[in-house]
């Protein structure tokens, strides 16, 4: 039985070496071929020499920004991805803290509202949003980009279920000593809720940062243009050269890749915590 279990646990290990390499292989030629010239990119296209780096330049790396503004791009996205962010856990976690601990009229249904909002694409708002935002003269603005998606009925689920776990025993503690409930929310709940803040900020952040559609039908020039709208005029500008995307698709996506290697145990302690309590 141990030697079944043990054979069970290697089977496991290489389906999952396997899949890891699938997924790896398209980032691995993007990073190898950002370093290589137009010729040798297409020459070792056919070969395992795609994922080899047979050549070493920076070339296409200085193309890039040579020919486009590609830092005020990643300044854009950071800009409002973290705004995003840090106006969404705010306005999320005390969103979350009433439907877990304040009785009110209609509490449940609205939560219930809320949790069928997770499953609306986004495509099914975006002509109403697009209209709302027009008339309130955001198109083109930063607070275009920013306003529409502080709120998250799937971040606020996320809080709720992480509010319904902790010990009501420091809240009540503290109420009784006349502490207010947004003085309770900020001074008990919010230090031990660290785990889920974490990881609605990192999930906020993967979500944005690959924004496109929404950025792209709602600015029209540079000046409030983020990363990946500003990156698909680039690779439409003639001439194409696929190393110099490559180069800038690399850049693009250094970003999540380092928040996902550092902070990927946040997440899984994150959603393990929130755990699934009605």
């Amino acid at each position: 039985m141990h030697r079944y279990s043990r054979m069970q646990t290697i089977l496991l290990y290489i389906v999952l070496l396997l899949l890891a390499t699938a997924f790896l292989f398209p980032l691995l030629w993007m990073i190898v071929s950002s370093f290589k010239n137009e010729a040798q990119i297409f020459a070792d296209l056919r070969s395992f020499k795609a994922f080899v780096p047979t050549s070493f330049s920076l070339e296409n790396y200085h193309q890039v920004f040579a020919r486009i503004p590609f830092l005020h791009y990643v300044w854009t996205s950071v800009l409002y991805v973290t705004l995003i962010m840090l106006f969404g856990l705010l306005v999320n976690a005390l969103a979350a803290y009433a439907f877990a601990r304040m009785e009110f009229k209609g509490r449940d249904v609205l939560f219930a509202i809320v949790v069928a909002l997770i499953i609306v694409p986004f495509e099914s708002i975006l002509l109403p949003l697009y209209i709302v935002v027009d008339e309130f003269g955001w198109l083109n603005s930063y607070t275009g980009l920013i306003v529409p998606f502080i709120a998250n009925a799937f971040n606020i689920f996320m809080f709720r279920q992480f509010f319904l776990n902790l010990p009501r025993e420091l809240e009540e503690s503290a109420r009784i000593d006349g502490a207010s409930t947004l003085r309770i929310f900020f001074q008990i709940v919010v230090p031990v809720s660290k785990p889920v803040f974490t990881t609605v900020g990192i999930l906020t952040f993967i979500t944005h940062w690959g924004d496109f559609m929404w950025p792209l039908i709602m600015t029209t020039d540079d000046r409030v243009r983020p990363l990946q709208v500003g990156m698909q005029f680039f690779f439409h500008q003639p001439p194409v050269q696929y190393g110099q995307v490559m180069a800038a698709l690399t850049m693009a996506t250094l970003p999540l890749l380092i928040v996902f290697i550092f902070f990927q145990r946040y997440i899984i302690q994150g959603i393990a915590q929130s755990g699934m309590k009605n």
